[in-house]
């Protein structure tokens, strides 16, 4: 007996393996035959769903004999749907091509996001993600090839912050809060911190870029602290079989010019990316106040990579990213060496900057993979004022290990990681040093989950131990909702916080003179937790004669103790975490219109930022609370783009109780293009808005100037125009 039930339980099994199937299928593009990542794939009667993966791939375990309903679906593609019968008699991969919606336009251009970690596009990513790449980003390149500040802030519910009216540093503002809680990563590697974050913007070419890719609001858990308002991750080109050589060549009304050049290319098992820039310009001063509005500098990058493909699972990549700038500005007679007086006022930033990025992954498994990163940052900067100088040098390194697990409907990803950061001032006066030595491991896990057809989770867990401050725990989770084809809507939130330093807006407009150290006896941690719920629906209109999108956002962010800097009238500062909290909320709007080679924006944030202090509420200064963005684009492919621009800033509270008074910046743009090489001419800013048509900048004399707060551009009208070379 005990055999024979035996027997029958292995005749079952048998039976039963032999009635299960494997599926394997690739989805592509029908006309350019490139996988399809983030396709869904479902067979609606098993209750079975799967999307592709980064080779357009898709494999589903144990289907049962007999005839099933097979569904593709991608935004933007039609819906294609067929029936197969099993068993099969080929179990290789079957090829599935998908042809794109009509009159959709440039809403089809696939977008893969690698700033989770996951390389997902962003119709399928749960955690709302602004990606500028494309023609969008060689557009704001013809406006400013020199660095990525008009780049963000041209972008709605971000502004970037001038911080000194002679030598035009810069930080970058996310929904209201201070540049100093913004993360910048190049390729998922943080290089723009602590000293550094200055005169990241300033001294960084958008042509060796990709993509930009936002996060904003509180993507801490992400990569560490620092995130609080958000994430600006900047991707890097990468070689491929066809040869990538772009030069750009720029001139500007206002004594600029700047030569860029881009090599890629890949060859079998290895590849190779080079870019190389100078980036110049002399002493402007267009208000005839004798002040610089543009300094004189020249700048000097080299970023070379290279690539080694050693077989289809294991790959490594190395750079370099190089930068050498002299800048001076002040009194415009001094810097042209005009008699030249010893008393003039001027402000001279030297920096180096120098880091390392290696990459190397393999796929350990057909399902499993592992990273491992390494970046060593060096940035040595040195500010001079009249009877005042200030130097150091800051070096860091982020190391991070990851194994990812990656399955039909999940994904799972885990990973340690050790950030160093070290500031060493050099004595230049009896004043006390600022010297500090962070050390902050940490461990994360991330999971992404497509539950339904009609919902994608994201979630993440990260634990930091910052010494001299204490542990933080971050979770962060983001939801997807696929209402309908054409409408979707994302909800996320998440904790952070931010490890105390000197190098603040604030510190930076008085270029650190008199400021103490930070200390942990006396400072902590800056925590915080942020939400953000948003609403996206796209459809053609007219027969399809017209491409109709939306994206309504609403943000949250409160931020707990935060660190101001404290005058103590004795001419020292002190950071203290302020007996309150700040918090911002708001909404932003962007609409798209296309109507065959028109293209219109129309961008609307709402941003309420508000300091409360003991009880007390006020503004928090140099926010625009209203900003408008209008953009109208004619482009005929391959021919010519015509571009104008309208931005408007409502007034804004200035630091002194005073409110700044709001205005419009207007900008014009063309480009002929040709198989080779491309002409533009750029008119920014036409209307010649200035600060300075308003008010004097500083008060006292020009030997002696006590600055006031920059709301509004300086530099007035400026025409640039150049040539790109495709070769």
């Amino acid at each position: 007996m005990r055999f024979l039930t035996l027997f029958i339980f292995a005749s079952i099994s048998v039976f039963t393996a032999q009635a299960q199937h494997i599926f394997k299928t690739v989805v592509k593009d029908f006309s350019s035959g490139k996988p399809i990542i983030g396709a869904s794939v479902t067979f609606p009667d098993l209750d079975k769903s799967a999307m592709t993966d980064k080779n357009g791939g898709v494999i589903f375990q144990d289907i049962p004999n007999g005839k099933h309903r097979i569904d593709f679906r991608y935004s933007g593609y039609q819906f294609k749907s067929d029936s197969i019968s099993f068993p099969l008699s080929d179990s290789t991969f079957s090829v599935v091509l998908l042809k794109k919606e009509e009159g959709e336009g440039e809403e089809l251009e696939e977008v893969v996001i690698s700033s989770t970690r996951s390389s997902r596009t962003i119709s399928t990513i749960a955690t709302r993600i602004e990606v500028i790449a494309g023609e969008e980003l060689d557009e704001k390149g013809n406006m400013k090839p020199g660095d990525i500040r008009m780049l963000l802030n041209e972008s709605t519910g971000i502004q970037t912050q001038q911080t000194s009216a002679t030598s035009a540093n810069a930080s970058i503002r996310i929904q209201g809060l201070d540049g100093r809680y913004t993360q910048i990563l190049k390729d998922g590697f943080p290089l723009f911190a602590g000293a550094a974050s200055g005169l990241g913007l300033l001294q960084t070419p958008p042509l060796d870029l990709k993509q930009v890719e936002v996060i904003k609001g509180s993507a801490s858990t992400l990569y560490g602290g620092g995130a609080i308002a958000g994430l600006v991750n900047l991707i890097s080109k990468t070689p491929a079989e066809e040869r990538d050589l772009n030069f750009h060549f720029n001139g500007t009304s206002a004594k600029g010019l700047d030569m860029n050049g881009y090599f890629g290319q890949r060859f079998d098992k290895f590849g190779i990316t080079l870019f190389a820039s100078a980036n110049s310009n002399g002493a402007y001063a267009p208000a005839n106040l004798q002040l610089t509005a543009i300094p004189k500098f020249e700048r000097y990058t080299l970023n070379p990579r290279l690539f080694l493909y050693f077989n289809d699972k294991t790959r490594l990549n190395f750079g370099i990213n190089s930068s050498f700038e002299n800048r001076i500005g002040g009194d415009i007679r001094y810097i042209n060496n005009e008699d030249a007086n010893p008393g003039s006022f001027f402000e001279r930033n030297k920096t180096d900057r120098l880091s390392t990025q290696f990459s190397l992954s393999h796929q350990s498994s057909e399902t499993g993979s592992i990273t491992l990163k390494n970046s060593l940052t060096y940035f040595n900067r040195e500010i001079t004022i009249p009877g005042y100088s200030f130097e150091g040098r800051q070096n860091g390194t982020f190391t991070e290990l990851t194994y990812a697990l990656t399955r039909p409907n999940t994904e799972w990803i885990g990973g340690l990681n050790l950030w160093t950061d070290q500031f060493k001032e050099n004595q230049k006066t009896t004043f006390s040093l600022r010297n500090y030595t962070q050390i902050t491991p940490g461990a994360f896990i991330q999971n992404n989950i497509r539950a339904t057809n009609w919902l994608e989770l994201e979630s993440g867990l990260r634990g930091d131990y910052v010494p001299d401050y204490g542990f933080a725990l971050l979770p962060r989770i983001s939801a997807l909702f696929k209402i309908s084809p054409k409408f979707t809507s994302r909800l996320g939130g998440g904790l952070g916080y931010k490890i105390p330093n000197i190098f603040t807006e604030e510190s930076e407009r008085i270029h650190y003179r008199g400021v103490l150290p930070v200390s942990q006896e006396i400072n902590k941690l800056e925590r915080s937790y942020g939400s953000n719920l948003d609403f996206n629906y796209q459809t053609p209109l007219f027969n399809n004669q017209l491409s109709f999108s939306i994206n309504h956002l609403f943000f949250y962010t409160y931020l707990n103790h935060p660190i101001i800097m404290s005058d103590q009238n004795t001419g020292v500062y002190r950071f203290e975490n302020l007996p309150g909290y700040i918090d911002t909320r708001g909404m932003e709007t962007n609409v798209k219109f296309t109507y065959q080679d028109f293209k219109l924006f129309v961008g609307y944030s709402l941003t309420d930022t508000k300091i409360h202090n003991n009880g007390l509420s006020s503004q928090n200064p140099l926010t625009a609370k209203h900003r408008l963005n209008n953009v109208l684009m004619y482009e005929v492919e391959d021919k010519w783009k015509l571009g104008a621009e309208a931005y408007y800033y409502s007034s804004q509270k200035l630091t002194d109780g005073r409110t700044g008074k709001p205005y419009w910046i207007l900008g014009f743009m063309a480009e002929k293009l040709w198989e080779n090489f491309s002409l533009y001419i750029n008119f920014e800013n036409y209307t010649d808005t200035r600060q300075t048509r308003f008010e004097t900048i500083y008060n006292g004399s020009i030997s002696n100037p006590v600055f006031k707060d920059i709301y509004a551009p300086l530099d007035g009208f400026v025409v640039n125009g150049g040539i790109k070379f495709r070769l």
